[in-house]
Parts: structure tokens; sequence; C-alpha cells
């Protein structure tokens, strides 16, 4: 059988055991991180803001994850219908399925991310990265993809490619622990592990990474959505993307107060929350949108494919947007239509 007739059974397969077993009631199953470049999740799942859109007749089910490769598999399996994520795992998904599997639907965070090195580590510029030890989330995840590019860039390359820049994925709460025992050199992370590593780590900002995209801006985070779901269900998907938008406008409007809520669902998911200083410092660094920004997905694209994760040739991305439901709810609420 071809890999989309056997992708197709196991989603038809995941829908009917998940409706018998809720007696009817629409489940939405939705992935996410407990970071701050998730933010519209975490605030949408701490207050309430998602359940109240979508009605009582839909139940929510939260899974959370550490990086986006991982989320790209439960989709794979069936086990969750759409996910905040970054744009290198949703294009590996996107390949993989030969583009069937998801597309992205709106947008959620721009910037956010960074290259943190140890202040007793030795590296002052980016020829002193030879023969360092250098972490990132998860292999193939953003931030890796936007790691391996930035050594490519300075003629360095990771030891599994033949150079001499041991790259680590662990996840993000283990490179702290490393940093503090002195066995990793630097990391390429997320906020709020950006800020952690430099105020709790001994670390230092080498790489604000918006420094590297036009006007500061490049896509962070995502919300992604199985092809199935979005076909099946395009009236819920409208009301989540309706209520994502609203949350969007919300956060940026209320930003004391959106960052009260995150730091206390990152607390509820991660046992800690940030210390105010850290959440305001982590916050500066990234702008929440609902912008896919798709021209700075384009360039990850490219980065992906230089790192050897995309396969022999470079994908077709035609069909990975589809910001239809997206530009109807902007348009009902007199915004801009995203192109």
């Amino acid at each position: 059988m071809s890999r989309r007739f056997i992708f197709a059974l196991i989603l038809l397969f995941g829908s009917c055991i998940r409706l018998l077993a809720q007696g009817g009631v629409t489940v939405i199953r939705v992935g996410a991180f407990p970071n701050i470049t998730h933010s519209q999740a975490m605030i949408g799942k701490a207050n309430g803001f998602f359940a109240k859109a979508l009605g009582p007749g839909v139940k929510i089910d939260w899974k959370s994850f550490n990086a986006g490769p991982a989320a790209i598999e439960a989709m794979f399996a069936g086990a969750i219908d759409m996910t905040y994520i970054g744009p290198n795992p949703a294009i590996q998904g996107y390949v993989r399925s030969n583009g069937e599997a998801l597309r992205i639907v709106a947008g959620a965070t721009s910037g956010g991310a960074a290259l943190v090195v140890r202040n007793d580590s030795g590296i002052q510029k980016p020829e002193d990265f030879h023969k360092k030890k250098v972490a990132s989330p998860q292999q193939g995840n953003t931030q890796d993809v936007a790691l391996r590019a930035w050594l490519l860039a300075h003629g360095m390359k990771s030891t599994d490619k033949g150079g001499d820049v041991q790259v680590i994925p662990m996840a993000n709460p283990d490179q702290l622990t490393l940093f503090l025992k002195r066995e990793l050199d630097a990391a390429w992370a997320p906020e709020p592990w950006v800020t952690r590593l430099i105020k709790e780590g001994s670390g230092r900002l080498f790489l604000d990474e918006r420094d590297l995209w036009p006007q500061g801006q490049f896509i962070t985070c995502h919300l992604i959505v199985s092809t199935k779901f979005l076909r099946d269900h395009p009236d819920l998907v409208k009301k989540w993307i309706g209520a994502h938008v609203e949350l969007t406008d919300w956060i940026n409007g209320h930003t004391p107060d959106a960052k009260k809520i995150l730091n206390q669902q990152i607390q509820n998911e991660t046992g800690k929350p940030l210390p105010p200083a850290e959440l305001d410092e982590a916050f500066s660094r990234l702008q929440v949108t609902y912008d896919p920004l798709r021209a700075s997905l384009l360039t990850a694209a490219k980065s992906s494919f230089d790192a050897g994760f995309l396969g022999r040739q470079m994908p077709d991305l035609s069909r990975l947007y589809d910001l239809t439901l997206l530009n109807q709810v902007l348009a009902e609420k007199g915004k801009k239509a995203i192109q």
C-alpha cells in the first residue's frame, strides 16, 4: 500500500475511535509547548478562552511537547488534530507526507530565539565554536536548523556532517542543567530558555536571531492543522482561528496581564515560574502575531534542505499554507488580509 493510503487509514481509524470514546462530543486534540513563544496557546489554555469560543459541544484535549518533531510524529499517528509549532518541523512533516498531512493556517510568534554561550566557554567570535559542544532542543527542530545554517554560513559543520562542532539535541531544561555543570559551551534556544540560560546558567547572549532577518522578523511558531481535521471541521478550525486572532490582539494590548497568565501556566506545566525580570526580558525578544510570515519560512526551508533534512531535492511547498479561514476571520474583523 502507498504511504498516502496508509496515512489516510490511520487518521480515519483514530477519528472513529475518538468519537466513540467521547459519545459524540467533538474532541479537538491540540499540541503546544510550555514556552513563551507559544503564548496564545498557554494563555488560551489557562483562561479557557478557546473553550469558550468553541462552545459546550466541543472538548479540548491539550497535549504538551518539548519540541516540534515529537508533535509532528503525534500528528502522523492521529493523536493530535492541530498544534502550535515551529516552521522546520512543519516543513518536514509536510514533505514526509507528500504534502498530505498538514496545513499552516495562522502565525503565532516572530522572534524569541537566540544563541547563548557560557561565560567561561572561551567563545568570543564565530571561529571560537570549533570543537565546542552546542545544544539545540531536538534534531531537525527550528532552532537546530538555525544553528546548523549559521555554522555553515561561518564555514563550520557539525560532527555528524564531517565538521568539528558537536551539536547535541536535548530538552531545554537539560540545557540549563548542563550549562551549570559546565558540560555545554553554548545553546541555540527559544524563550524563555534564552533568558534562563543567561540569568540562571551563567550564560551570555552571543546572537539574537532577529539580527539575521529583514526587519528582525522571522516565524518562530505558527498554528498547523491536520488536513483531515481541516476538511472535516472547517467551522471549528475557523472558530479556533478567530479566538487565536482575538487572543493575539488582547496579548498585544494587555501585555502585563498577559505575561502574568502566561507565567502561571508555565509554572503549572514546568513546576517553576519565571522571575518577573526574566519574563520581561524574554518577552522583549519576540512579537506575538497571527501573520505566518511566509517569506521567512521559505528561507528556513532552504536552510533545512541545506542541512540535509529534506531529501535530495528542494521540495514544492506551494500547498503548505491554507490561509483561507484566517483571511475570512480578518475580513469579518475589518483587518487586512494576509498574502
